[in-house]
């Protein structure tokens, strides 16, 4: 069973904060820096991702709970979020959803281009840790059971964030082998597994709001 949630979540996890897929961004947002400092970038990049995870996977429930919102609720939600995300993957577009709306990339840019550190905003927040990751972590973790289940959340997030980490701070030697061809595979099949999540997550939720529907 627990080897199930991993398999899950390391899946689901690694479609939507995807380092292969988010590398061109962060090369496009340090290219002006030079190597040690984006190295440092990636660094602080890593560690306000993996903080707003910890957060969001310790207290996802409790802040659903705070605003008397139900997980169900939330997974569908979630689930149409996922799947705007997915489907602006597949048709190889960013999505205003995760990417950020076209006045956002230009203050994006505006920042890059003033010398500010990216490593949190844009980087860390909207693009990484974005609606739709927030709502992955907080809906894998309520549906993981026991310890066991939660451990194997916990690895699986941790194991995304290590590779996120080391994608990052080689973003300059890896991106020069990355070919686009192998980018835009890997972008339409993280957005077809996405996909896929996000219409498990959206059918899960509606058969558990309306019992009814499931006979």
């Amino acid at each position: 069973m627990a080897i199930a949630v991993l398999v899950k979540a390391l899946g689901a996890f690694f479609a939507i904060m995807n380092p292969f897929v988010n590398l061109p961004l962060f090369l496009s947002l340090t290219q002006d820096q030079d190597a040690a400092t984006q190295r440092r970038t990636a660094v602080r990049t890593t560690i306000s991702s993996t903080v707003m995870c910890a957060v969001v996977l310790l207290l996802g429930a409790t802040i659903l709970r705070f605003f008397d919102i139900g997980v169900d609720d939330f997974r569908i939600a979630g689930g149409i979020v996922l799947l705007i995300i997915s489907l602006s993957m597949l048709n190889g577009s960013g999505s205003s959803a995760h990417e950020g709306s076209t006045q956002e990339k230009e203050q994006h840019d505006a920042v890059a281009g003033n010398g500010n550190d990216v490593a949190f905003y844009p980087m860390t927040f909207p693009i990484l840790v974005g609606p739709g990751t927030i709502a992955t972590i907080i809906v894998i973790q309520s549906q993981a059971r026991g310890l066991g289940g939660h451990t194997a959340v916990a690895a699986a997030l941790a194991a995304v964030l290590v590779t996120l980490g080391i994608v990052l701070y080689f973003s300059a030697s890896i991106g020069a082998r990355l070919s686009m061809t192998m980018r835009t595979i890997m972008t339409r099949l993280m957005g077809m597994i996405l996909a896929s999540i996000a219409v498990q997550m959206i059918v899960v939720g509606i058969q558990h709001l309306f019992p009814g529907l499931a006979r």
